[in-house]
């Protein structure tokens, strides 16, 4: 899914009905807006989202600020299997990520 601006990511959300999302922006501020954007709307507030960054210090602080539940981060450059894993963290059933 490509959402041009962070209002259209809960319109998509709600019409695509994904089990999760990955949000992979340019710049952080843009992946972090979009996720706000998203949490804000209660449908999507426990949607789990899998986050990739080059600023992973600065996304690691903002998501302990913001008590973020429900997401993972997967620094650049990455791998599509280091999506897949966090992907299957968020996915699995709670007793198995323990």
């Amino acid at each position: 899914m490509d959402a041009g601006y962070p209002s259209d990511i809960n319109e998509l959300v709600a019409q695509e009905q994904p089990q999760a999302v990955v949000i992979d922006c340019a710049a952080f501020d843009v992946s972090e807006s979009l996720f706000d954007t998203l949490r804000d709307d209660a449908r999507h507030a426990e949607l789990p989202v899998v986050l990739i960054t080059d600023t992973l210090d600065e996304a690691v602080r903002s998501l302990r600020a913001r008590q973020a539940r429900h997401a993972r981060l997967v620094g650049k450059p990455f791998s599509g299997s280091q999506v897949a894993r966090a992907l299957q963290e968020l996915l699995a059933p709670e007793e198995k990520q323990a």
